[in-house]
């Protein structure tokens, strides 16, 4: 009876006391490969059965058993091993070292095991102790395997244990007996005519191999992105079939037979092409594919260990080793956990660091030219991209390539300067137009800062329809302002929000210094202001001198007055000197458009005003009625208070919504309060601090005093008491003033904390602007004590997500990426804003 056990593992013994586990070791394994818990227990406590010694025993066994598997050497523990608390210390030790654990179990029957027991001495414990172990044991047997035991071999008899024969076996990545010579080649991804270009270049005949012997190695992703993925398999298969060439495991194949077998992927990074190009080859070689990707190995090591290849690389502690990480790493590569301006994964520089003997071979990272870095080569060329496709023949350490005929796929991150790429395959469009394939169904964009943000096809649609019909031309949308998330709810008397709870937010994030900034009491602007007439066709393929539109797209203005705030916009730059300091044809601002019955009049009318109406026509007369009613005897004093102080709180409501409220003549009242210059050419500014922007700000305001209104500020230390107390008086004296309240942000403006990206801002409103939204009666203490149970998680991570995505799109622009590039993330803000969020937060 054959056991095979992996090379390079870790083997546990299972069995009852007396079941011949130290015989079956001594037999099968050389002495030095075997850890006995009994010896281990006489080298810490001089008896090797002394139980209480068990925990430092088994310490010192698991610390040799990890210096062992280390140094890659077969270990074998010999201990009982029947509860499951035992064998997680060996799991968990294989897995630290990257080795396949096997259990060998030995489930003889009871009455041997007391029979050998008894001819020992040294076992004097009763049989009660050989049942519980064959207890556990029986339990045992049906979770090894989940437990991680890769391999788990049971011997029921004593025959079969003296029949068992123990075969060690090779990885299936240890392919040390092929010493080539090889030529490896980088990733291909559905390039078939660079294929068979590179191939003959090498020397290869189709069907025949090569007259010399030479094996092709590929480091993977053969799939997805380029024009013929099924052509490109076919060719790599049979070459396997042939015995011509190697395969190693790419991350796209890996996703590739995910899909295939129906599971629940991204259809995006290629994939597309690739399944629908598979989908019109026949049922019989889609199974080949199948079964070809998903059998293949995620990195082999060859001629002698001294050639290792791997599709995204692989440290030399992992050479040879087999476990999820080990696969995980040769497919992926390790990241930082951050992405870099593009959106993509910044990996770490394991090449660097790496100081092994062993050559490394792969690809995944596109690079314009393979170079050898510390004994490594990255293979991937970009071919796909419109580089080249590349082998490096070993041992020569020759690198052979074939220039791409096309762009046959427009990476994320430009791989070569434009001049230097062929003609691309795909349909060229114009940087300025736009589609509505951009932005409709299911989306996922990358941010920088955030990470994947997800846009559901539903939250597509209904963006879509305010875009078609209530926006601005979304050529002059770079950015939508995100929602602001409010501090959380305050216990403080008669609050509902207070500017402890946001100054706390910001010190638990790690930010010391913040700027509370004057929320003013109009409407989120923003806006894009041109230099001259002919910056905006060149720059954004429309015509215009810019744009003023709210945080939904809309436009405040139309017309002549538009242009005439643009012009004293522009006007305002130009004598602060502007366009030249931040050489720029152009400037996105972010601003407060006062006031707010200039956008918001009719909702004014018919949702407050008409509320105040009713209640102050009504209340009164409820008033004198129940006034009557208790001159009568009738006890409604209770009633009559309530009524009364209802008049009170519908009359500070009304006085709360007018402070709103001005009179406009076209221009004439409008204020602009500008607090951040979002953009110019070539650069976004949100790592700028506060107090630049607002500089900014207070020189347009001396340009231009009656358009441009200041925004009131006071920085605060969220760590010393008395800067916090400060903070809170300066919120209390401008909300006692009639001020909506304060926006408290972090002083560095963009920061990332203990946490994570911190909110760029925390609105805290004053208590009377607070009735607006809540109604009159809020303060009331129960009506009070239920608004404080309110959510507050849903729309700060929706401020979150918004927030990132502006930045992306702000980055975008600064990048000079196609204009429908910054629109995916402008759009995906609209989209999240159906998000159902209850607006009054």
């Amino acid at each position: 009876m054959k056991l095979t056990i992996p090379d390079m593992s870790l083997v546990a013994l299972v069995g009852a006391s007396g079941s011949g586990k130290s015989t079956f070791a001594r037999t099968h394994f050389a002495p030095s490969q075997v850890l006995s818990s009994d010896t281990f227990r006489g080298m810490v406590a001089d008896d090797e059965n002394d139980q209480s010694a068990s925990k430092d025993a088994f310490d010192a066994l698991h610390f040799v058993a990890g210096k062992r598997l280390a140094a890659g050497r077969l270990t074998v523990v010999d201990a009982t091993n029947v509860q499951q608390q035992d064998r997680a210390g060996l799991i968990k030790l294989a897995k630290e070292h990257d080795v396949l654990p096997t259990a060998i179990v030995l489930d003889l029957p009871e009455q041997v095991c007391v029979a050998r027991n008894e001819t020992r001495p040294d076992r004097d414990f009763g049989v009660h102790v050989i049942k519980r172990h064959r207890q556990n044991l029986r339990r045992s047997l049906k979770t090894l395997q989940r437990e991680g035991f890769r391999r788990v071999h049971v011997l029921r008899t004593l025959e079969e244990v003296a029949e068992a024969e123990i075969v060690i076996e090779p990885l299936l990545n240890d392919r040390r007996e092929l010493s080539g010579p090889f030529d490896v080649i980088g990733d291909v991804h559905g390039c078939r005519e660079e294929l068979e270009e590179l191939l003959a270049t090498l020397g290869y005949a189709p069907g025949t191999g090569h007259p010399e012997g030479r094996t092709a190695v590929f480091v993977g992703d053969l799939v997805d992105r380029g024009p013929d993925t099924p052509g490109v398999l076919r060719i790599v298969m049979d070459m396997v079939e042939r015995g011509h060439a190697l395969v190693v495991c790419g991350n796209h194949e890996q996703k590739l037979v995910r899909a295939l077998h129906g599971r629940r992927v991204q259809v995006s990074h290629g994939l597309a092409e690739s399944l629908e190009q598979l989908a019109a080859t026949d049922d019989e070689f889609r199974a080949k594919v199948d079964a070809f990707c998903d059998g293949l190995i995620a990195h082999y090591v060859l001629d002698g260990g001294k050639l290792v290849v791997a599709h995204a690389g692989l440290p030399e502690r992992f050479h040879g080793r087999a476990s999820a990480r080990v696969r995980s790493t040769a497919l992926y590569g390790d990241t930082t956990g951050e992405t870099d301006e593009y959106g993509l994964p910044v990996r770490l520089p394991w090449a660097r660091d790496y100081r092994g003997d062993a050559m490394v071979l792969y690809g995944h990272t596109p690079t314009p030219d393979a170079e050898w870095i510390n004994g490594t080569m990255c293979l991937d060329t970009g071919c796909v991209f419109g580089g080249k496709l590349t082998a490096l023949r070993y041992p020569e350490r020759d690198v052979v390539s074939v220039k791409a005929k096309k762009v046959w796929y427009e990476p994320v991150k430009p791989l070569l300067p434009a001049e230097d790429l062929p003609p691309s395959a795909a349909r060229q469009r114009e940087p300025a137009v736009l589609e509505l394939a951009d932005v409709t169904g299911k989306r996922i964009v990358q941010t920088q800062h955030h990470g994947r943000v997800g846009v559901s096809a539903e939250q597509s649609a209904a963006a879509l329809e305010v875009m078609s019909r209530f926006a601005t031309d979304p050529r002059w949308l770079l950015y939508l302002p995100p929602t602001m998330a409010p501090s959380a709810t305050s216990t403080v008397e008669g609050h509902l929000e207070h500017p402890d709870q946001a100054f706390a937010e910001f010190r638990s994030a790690g930010v010391q210094s913040v700027v509370c900034e004057e929320k003013h009491m109009g409407s989120r602007a923003v806006v894009l202001v041109c230099r001259d007439e002919t910056v905006a066709p060149r720059r954004f393929g429309v015509d215009g001198a810019g744009v003023v539109y709210t945080r939904t797209g809309r436009p405040f203005f139309r017309g002549d007055e538009s242009s005439a705030l643009l012009a004293r916009v522009r006007d305002a730059v130009t004598a602060a000197d502007l366009w030249s300091e931040l050489d720029t044809g152009w400037l996105l601002l972010d601003a407060e458009l006062m006031p707010w019955s200039l956008k918001a009049g009719q909702l004014i009318a018919d949702q407050y005003a008409s509320v105040g109406a009713a209640a102050q026509a009504a209340l009164p007369v409820a008033a004198e009625a129940l006034a009557e009613a208790a001159s009568r005897g009738i006890d409604v004093g209770d009633l009559l208070d309530r009524t009364a102080a209802r008049s009170s709180t519908v009359d500070d409501y009304r006085t709360a919504y007018r402070r709103y409220c001005w009179p406009t003549e076209g221009l004439a009242g409008v204020r602009l309060a500008p607090f951040q210059v979002l953009a110019s050419e070539g650069a976004s500014h949100h790592e700028r601090p506060h107090e630049w922007h607002l500089a900014l700000a207070e020189r347009l305001r001396a340009a231009d005093p009656e358009l441009f209104a200041a925004t009131r500020t006071l920085s605060v230390d969220t760590t010393d008491e008395d800067s916090v107390a400060a903070g809170t008086a300066w919120w209390q004296e401008l909300t006692a003033a009639g001020g909506e309240g304060m926006v408290v942000k972090p002083a560095a403006n963009l920061t990332r904390g203990t946490r994570g990206l911190v909110q760029p801002g925390v609105k805290v409103r004053g208590r009377e602007y607070l009735r607006i939204i809540y109604g009159p009666d809020y303060t009331v203490e129960e009506n009070l004590s239920r608004l404080r149970t309110r959510s507050l998680n849903r729309k700060r991570a929706l401020a979150l997500r918004e927030y990132a995505l502006g930045l992306e799109a702000l980055q975008r622009v600064a990048r000079g990426e196609p204009l429908w590039r910054v629109h995916e993330c402008v759009f995906a803000v609209l989209a999240l804003e159906s998000d159902p969020v209850d607006p009054r937060l």
